[in-house]
């Protein structure tokens, strides 16, 4: 935690100032204070009638003498208890009372505690402070919290970014707009507010904020929007307030707010479920900063999200973010440029083609495909290899999708040949129906948490667009497993019950929501996607209303494109029943089949 070192010489010196004044004080009472006198003496003074008139105090007692003795007027003994008096005055010695000081236990007593109390109440508010202002005093708590960086610091350029070119174009321009304000002003342009990346997680949005900052050189701002709003009332909009402060002093400059959507959420979106909290406060001080702002200064806000659909529409108006770039998922080409770029300090054995791993890679984003160099290296390492093979990527693609091989989990010998024909009705389905995605590799080996098999298919291009007779292949191959569990053993097991999932997803959606179903028309069943993905958890979004004869239709549909598919796939499996016994004997015999493997099985397929 850093330490405010004006705050503690401060503290310092009232702490001095205390114990100057007690010292001060008692010095004070010291010298006021008559020397007391032996308490024999006060006696035979008192004997010798020298006293015209005593005072007694609980612990002193004092006599005014009759006429001056030098320079004394009265004399001051300590109190001695008379019974203890009268034995001494027997033996005709001086005695007296020693009073003890209980300055130091006095001082000690008060003293101490106040100082452990100051102490602990300065750290408490410290670490609150720390927490909820970040610079290190309480009175900070409305400063913000963002991390200025600058060329040098935030290493990133646009030569590190890939595989979104479209999203880098556009702020290649920004950062033209930094660098040459007047060449844009020539006619009339002026440098946009802010620019809104979008896209899912991982593909590279701060990535590509941090290259802005480095190729254009000024100072970059970096903050979450969950910081800006904390407990207190108020402090939300006190660190917007201070952020753009800060980025005034030093423009032109670049403000990136990471995770807009925490602070950006539409206002009353649900209506009785919040009102003007501190988060609205917080997004109106954001809201009238963007709009106050001078762009002949120099100064972008870049801003991030993954849930564009739940911004206030104030945030997306023109004159707050001028711009919204897309930051998608690559498709296989940008795939191979990312992957370029991870794999520059990897030993890379000449043999691999990056080409290859792309293609293994379909929906990958850029944090997946920098995970997948890693693994692939730690692969690598594992097998004390000089150089990373291309069997390192597959493992690893293996390892990211499939999960981890969990070879102690023992299978009887009926449940591998069960799971050995389950998943090899999968892959001779799939190689037998045209407009497939090809299969790249075939296993019994259990992995992950529930699989005791998988069956790996590798797109032969990205797809965008998908008609019937495709996703009706597909159906076919989800349920291929279950069809040749029913083929060959007659029954079916519980194996299938991921495959059923996700085929009944498939066929719901093509009559709910694509309108594949020519009896039921060019109708959609399904509701429209909610635009609050964070709607509370008793929130249920309405469903269109639907006769029941209707939703009776709809769920024939969906069972009969369900048996239709696994009736296909059982067709395929009983016309090439010697195939499929084959390939489970080589699957059960080596637990894995690659793809040349494949291509042999397929080439008899054709045969048949």
């Amino acid at each position: 935690m850093p330490i405010d070192r004006k705050q503690t010489w401060n503290a310092a010196y009232w702490i001095l100032a205390a114990l100057a004044l007690v010292w001060a004080q008692e010095l004070f009472r010291g010298a006021m204070q008559i020397e007391p006198v032996p308490y024999s003496e006060f006696e035979h003074a008192l004997a010798e009638g020298r006293i015209s008139e005593v005072t007694i105090t609980e612990r002193s007692i004092t006599g005014r003498l009759k006429s001056p003795d030098g320079r004394k007027t009265t004399l001051v003994a300590n109190r001695v208890e008379p019974d203890l008096a009268a034995r001494l005055e027997k033996y005709n010695v001086p005695y007296t009372r020693v009073v003890e000081s209980t300055l130091l236990r006095d001082l000690l007593s008060w003293v101490v505690p106040a100082l452990v109390f100051f102490g602990l109440w300065f750290f408490v508010i410290r670490r609150m402070a720390d927490r909820s202002g970040g610079l290190g005093g309480f009175m900070s708590i409305g400063k913000s919290r963002a991390k200025v960086y600058v060329e040098t610091d935030t290493g990133v350029t646009f030569a590190d970014v890939a595989g979104v070119d479209e999203a880098r174009q556009e702020l290649e321009e920004v950062v033209d707009f930094l660098k040459h304000p007047k060449e844009y002003g020539r006619l009339g342009a002026h440098i946009p507010r802010g620019v809104l990346l979008v896209g899912p997680p991982g593909t590279g949005k701060t990535l590509l904020a941090k290259a802005v900052a480095g190729e254009a050189g000024v100072p970059f701002f970096s903050i979450s929007g969950s910081e800006f709003v904390e407990m207190f009332v108020g402090v939300g909009a006190a660190r917007v307030r201070d952020l753009f402060e800060q980025a005034r002093a030093k423009a032109p400059a670049i403000i990136f707010i990471d995770e807009l959507d925490a602070l950006g959420r539409a206002r009353g979106a649900f209506g009785g479920y919040g009102g003007h909290d501190e988060k609205e406060q917080t997004l109106n001080q954001l809201l009238a900063e963007m709009d106050g702002f001078d762009t002949s200064a120099g100064l972008i806000i870049l801003a991030a999200t993954n849930r564009p659909e739940i911004l206030d529409p104030a945030l997306l108006r023109a004159g707050r973010f001028d711009r919204q770039v897309l930051v998608d998922r690559p498709d296989k080409r940008g795939r191979t440029d990312i992957l370029r770029v991870h794999v520059r300090k990897v030993a890379l054995d000449p043999a691999v083609k990056l080409d290859d791993v792309a293609a293994l890679t379909p929906g990958f984003s850029g944090a997946d495909l920098a995970n997948l160099v890693n693994e692939a290296a730690i692969a690598a390492t594992r097998r004390k290899a000089e150089r990373v093979a291309m069997a390192d990527f597959t493992a690893a693609v293996e390892r990211i999708v499939a999960g981890l091989e969990r070879r102690n989990r023992l299978l009887g010998e009926r449940e591998r040949r069960i799971v050995a024909y389950h998943e090899m009705g999968h892959a001779l389905v799939a190689l037998a129906l045209p407009g497939s995605d090809p299969v790249h590799k075939v296993s019994i080996i259990p992995r992950g948490i529930g699989a005791l098999g998988y069956t790996i298919q590798r797109p032969s291009e990205d797809r965008y667009l998908l008609t019937r007779d495709a996703l009706e292949c597909k159906l076919a191959v989800l349920l291929a497993g279950r069809a040749a569990e029913l083929v060959v053993f007659e029954q079916t097991s519980t194996g299938a019950a991921d495959d059923l999932a996700k085929a009944t997803d498939l066929a719901r959606e093509m009559v709910m929501r694509h309108g594949m179903e020519p009896a039921l028309g060019p109708v959609t069943f399904e509701p429209p996607r909610s635009l609050l993905l964070d709607a509370p958890a008793d929130w249920v979004q309405p469903r269109p209303p639907v006769a029941e004869q209707t939703q009776q239709r709809i769920d024939d549909a969906i069972r009969a494109l369900l048996s239709s598919a696994l009736e296909r796939a059982g067709h395929v499996l009983r016309t090439n029943r010697t195939v499929l016994e084959q390939g489970a004997s080589d699957l059960l015999q080596h637990e894995t089949l690659d793809e040349g493997a494949l291509q042999q099985l397929q080439a008899q397929l054709k045969q048949a």
